[in-house]
């Protein structure tokens, strides 16, 4: 295909366009050839994989950002305890997202099954969904690995039901492709713990909750359209505080599956029982939209101000509840707020320029760390309260100064684990970065 060659002012145009815009700039973009990590059942000792990790590329136009990615995280997949026979798999994929997205003044579009998204650290996300509803004429759930079609009317939502299925991380594979249906931050961080996976396979997720600052920006759904964790400003012009931003999503008050919460008579469902509890099913919840500049649309999101969008954007946030656990629907849906532009390519057919990440942990970084249990005399823990976009190195320091062990927290993860099991009891200090960009806390080595 003959290179289109653009003039100078436009390429320069493009370049400082690059430089700002936070849909082209917030990438984890892998420099260091990390690879993707993953347990097996019965395993607990990670195995190394051979696929790079987070996203290898960023590319972009003056439309569109082109995300090349193998879909694998640098935080430890696996195992899935379901009986998913599949492992996080190289996806080799390039997203295209738009650069210039736009409200949809027609119809809503409902979001699908499969990729409606993807993760910055190149993970796919997908909605509620997994692909299996209720059949009315059998009297049981079909569809996705079942086999069979369900009627689609009562959809089942993959959260609950499928919830021994994700691993710490809260992700799993559909045909190798690992995905996040939900918040993207490890059940053990949750303040109510839900699942024990990690107790046994420790991981972590792509960033970790912390009700004190704004949620990093970890996404962008196929509208073209930023996705935040759980937590914003309480108001939407950037002030108010910070606070966990909501769903105006609640469970229905019903005891039999046969109408929806329009009022529309449809195929019944099961009733509500310990089988198939209230939110077993998406058409379980109902939209109440509140007045609190907290409480999110239909979509999930609202108007507003952020670090990366000064100048305010629509965003999505991946909610959750007071106890931080996922909360419906999840990141985006059931319909897209903007026009439904972005997919998964296998090409770039115009040109392009490569961004060049220059992110790194700076003298000011806000990064804090959290130790625990301190004091220990078995794991210790360290925490980064960001998300890291570069490798970060944790040394585990005596008070002489010598280094007992080092570990290393890779962009797009948050989590350290020290055995310090056959460390003597004492006094010592966990350590990140060097000079005037060093910050230690003190922690207790028990006996």
């Amino acid at each position: 295909m003959k290179k289109i060659i653009l003039p100078s002012f436009l390429m320069l145009t493009i370049s400082l366009f690059g430089q700002t815009n936070p849909a082209i700039t917030n990438w984890l973009i892998n420099t260091t050839g990390l690879t993707g990590r993953h347990y097996v059942n019965g395993n607990p000792t990670p195995i190394v994989d051979a696929v790079t990790a987070n996203v290898q590329t960023v590319q972009y136009s003056v439309s569109w950002v082109y995300v090349s990615t193998k879909g694998i995280p640098s935080y430890i997949t696996g195992p899935f305890l379901d009986g998913n026979p599949s492992l996080a798999t190289s996806q080799n994929a390039i997203f295209k997202i738009s650069l210039n997205p736009v409200p949809n003044t027609g119809n809503p579009i409902n979001t699908n099954g499969g990729n409606i998204g993807i993760f910055i650290n190149g993970v796919a996300l997908f909605d509620y969904r997994d692909g299996i509803s209720w059949k009315n004429s059998t009297n049981a759930l079909a569809g996705g690995p079942l086999g069979g079609m369900g009627d689609g009317i009562w959809n089942r939502d993959a959260i609950p039901a499928e919830k021994v299925g994700f691993d710490c991380a809260k992700g799993h594979p559909a045909m190798g492709n690992y995905h996040h249906h939900q918040n993207p931050s490890a059940f053990n961080l949750d303040l109510t713990v839900i699942s024990n996976i990690c107790d046994i396979y420790a991981a972590d997720g792509l960033y970790a909750i912390d009700a004190t600052q704004h949620s990093p920006l970890i996404g962008y759904s196929y509208d073209g359209f930023p996705i935040y964790g759980a937590y914003g400003f309480a108001n939407t012009d950037g002030t108010g505080g910070i606070t966990r931003i909501k769903s105006s999503y609640q469970l229905r008050n019903i005891s039999s599956r046969t109408t929806y919460s329009t009022g529309a008579t449809v195929t019944a469902g099961p009733a509500v029982s310990s089988t198939y509890p209230l939110g077993y099913f998406r058409e379980d919840y109902e939209y109440i939209a509140q007045t609190g500049q907290d409480y999110l649309d239909e979509h999930n999101g609202r108007f507003c101000i952020t670090p990366e969008y000064p100048n305010g954007i629509y965003c999505y946030f991946a909610t959750v509840d007071a106890n931080w656990n996922s909360a419906y629907p999840y990141v985006v849906g059931p319909t897209f707020y903007g026009s439904k532009t972005g997919a998964k390519v296998t090409s770039i057919t115009e040109t392009v320029t490569t961004y060049t990440s220059t992110s790194e942990l700076s003298e000011n970084s806000a990064i804090e760390l959290k130790v625990f249990p301190n004091p220990t005399n078995d794991v210790l823990m360290v925490q980064l309260s960001n998300l890291i976009k570069e490798n970060v190195a944790i040394k585990l320091v005596d008070l002489t100064g010598k280094v007992i062990d080092t570990k290393i927290i890779y962009q797009g993860s948050t989590i350290a684990y020290f055995d310090v099991s056959t460390v003597y009891s004492g006094q010592y200090i966990i350590q990140i970065g060097e000079g005037k960009q060093q910050k230690t806390i003190n922690v207790n080595i028990a006996d």
